[in-house]
């Protein structure tokens, strides 16, 4: 089941991959070379702590199990170009999630508990550097969804994001009829702009898109909105192509 969109520029990034790893040379509009954004990526903390408990961290080999079951939610399978149905999938997968952010174009960070277990994924991707902008997406695992994952590692990231990655403006976006991606926009502090008029087509019926943005100057939500209750089966989604737990959906 599918829900938003991912911009244009963070298609082309994962066209550009293919069934190996993605190219250094320069990420989609960011304009950067690869040499130049490694640069600027390193010294970056790759890991966050969060004071709910949760801890954002870069993906690593040792989580393809985790990634694997994650992707055999019916929920998260039309979440990838590819499919991942296997460890060596998931290897594939998260290797790509690595050669983005030494190229600088995203940045994506496992949701872990202090147990180590992964429930899901924040991401700040497509980033243009030109305009200090990133669009923000994020997803969590079946047995995370309801308990407010998404809507505290959304913060976070978006702290990391403006103090870390030097970004100005962070976008999201969600279909209308997802109430709960727009409320964990609302409490990661993503104000909403506007409507986009039925901008995604799926199974032959077109959604509008409600759009967030949140800026480094804006106030600071609030830092312990409780858990956040979620519909469609508890299901979380983010600002991405579809109706799982990521952003725009």
């Amino acid at each position: 089941m599918r829900d938003a969109t991912w911009p244009r520029a963070h298609l082309h990034t994962r066209a550009s991959i293919g069934p190996g790893r993605t190219r250094a040379a320069r990420g989609p509009g960011n304009g950067m070379t690869g040499r130049r954004a490694g640069r600027k990526t390193r010294g970056m903390r790759e890991r966050v702590e969060v004071s709910s408990g949760l801890v954002l961290r870069r993906w690593a080999p040792r989580d393809a199990a985790a990634v694997t079951t994650a992707f055999a939610d019916p929920l998260m399978r039309e979440q990838t170009g590819l499919p991942i149905g296997s460890p060596q999938n998931a290897l594939r997968w998260i290797a790509e999630r690595a050669d983005e952010w030494e190229a600088g174009s995203a940045f994506s960070f496992s949701v872990v508990d202090g147990a180590d277990t992964v429930l899901g994924q924040v991401s700040v991707g497509a980033v243009n550097r030109r305009h200090s902008v990133g669009w923000v997406s994020y997803w969590t695992t079946a047995a995370a969804r309801g308990r407010g994952v998404a809507s505290h590692a959304c913060r976070a990231l978006a702290r990391w994001a403006f103090d870390e990655a030097e970004l100005f403006r962070l976008e999201l976006g969600h279909r209308v009829n997802n109430p709960g991606s727009c409320r964990v926009a609302h409490a990661a502090g993503f104000a909403v702009e506007g409507l986009q008029r039925q901008k995604l087509a799926y199974d032959g019926i077109r959604y509008d898109v409600e759009c967030h943005a949140r800026l480094a100057t804006d106030p600071v939500p609030d830092p312990h909105p409780g858990p956040a209750r979620f519909e469609r089966g508890g299901l979380v989604l983010g600002s991405s192509d579809e109706f799982s737990t990521r952003a725009c959906t």
